[in-house]
């Protein structure tokens, strides 16, 4: 897998490239950290909005959040004119929190040459680049991407518990240390308080440095520590599949390459009462 990030510098020298497709990840919902607020709305300049919240999100799945199918992820990369050779590059608003979940979709789907811009539109504005106050309307021809579902990068609580009792998986909840021990309600209705057995409590603010991911060696020491077992397969949850995404980009970041998202994370596995709380 290719390393994930590009910078702004790099971003600010393509930024006119015929075959480069800049992406709008934000999300209108930001759980687990102070959301930042625009006011009036800027962007960085040709982004095209992602909509991770209902066009990449499947509507007929009773999880939160749920994987879009192949036709859904067809569907929206043709109608944002992507094609087989463009070069994806992905942020948010935030600086760093839905673009990974954007680009773990497009790696699922099997377009590789997909990016995340590290720090997003925080780190943008921070070097004073330029902005736009909207996003790109100008129509586009479809492009001709079809998503190719990859199933083995993410899986469903049935893998998991499988996999824990073989002892095959460690899972890592990017949730806050309060939500993991069960000290702090969760956000969703009947979803209860607590962690997956066996799981790792990783909080995605530990593989940042601020608006940006810490840099390689340092989240190499992190996962060395915390997953001494390169061998082993790391599943990553969170609350809902959004932000574990982040830690599993710092995983890949770090040279990790057995890793697997749990679509419906925490609000699918604490709904479940049939399902163990650690």
């Amino acid at each position: 897998m290719k390393f994930p990030l590009v910078t702004t510098d790099w971003l600010a020298g393509n930024l006119n490239k015929d075959n480069l497709v800049i992406l709008d990840a934000s999300m209108v919902s930001v759980v687990g950290k102070e959301p930042l607020v625009y006011d009036p709305p800027v962007f960085i300049p040709n982004s095209k909005k992602l909509d991770l919240e209902h066009a990449l999100c499947d509507r007929q799945s009773a999880m939160i959040h749920a994987f879009p199918t192949e036709e859904q992820f067809t569907a929206e990369a043709q109608r944002l004119g992507i094609n087989t050779d463009s070069t994806v590059i992905i942020y948010d608003n935030q600086g760093v929190y839905s673009a990974p979940r954007a680009w773990w979709i497009f790696q699922t789907m099997g377009h590789a040459n997909s990016y995340v811009l590290d720090g997003g539109l925080p780190q943008w504005l921070a070097e004073n680049r330029a902005t736009v106050s909207g996003l790109s309307q100008q129509p586009c021809t479809p492009g001709n991407l079809k998503g190719v579902f990859h199933a083995d990068r993410v899986c469903d609580s049935g893998y998991l518990v499988d996999k824990m009792a073989a002892n095959r998986v460690r899972v890592v909840d990017a949730r806050s240390a309060a939500r993991f021990n069960g000290t702090a309600p969760e956000p969703r209705a009947g979803v209860r308080s607590g962690h997956i057995p066996g799981s790792l409590n990783m909080p995605f603010a530990q593989v940042l440095d601020g608006d940006r991911f810490k840099k390689p060696a340092q989240l190499r020491a992190l996962f060395s520590q915390a997953l001494p077992a390169e061998h082993q397969q790391a599943v990553f949850s969170c609350g809902s599949g959004i932000t574990a995404c982040i830690i599993l980009m710092a995983a890949v970041i770090a040279g990790r390459t057995n890793c697997v998202l749990y679509d419906g994370s925490w609000a699918d596995w604490g709904s479940n009462t049939a399902l163990p709380l650690g």
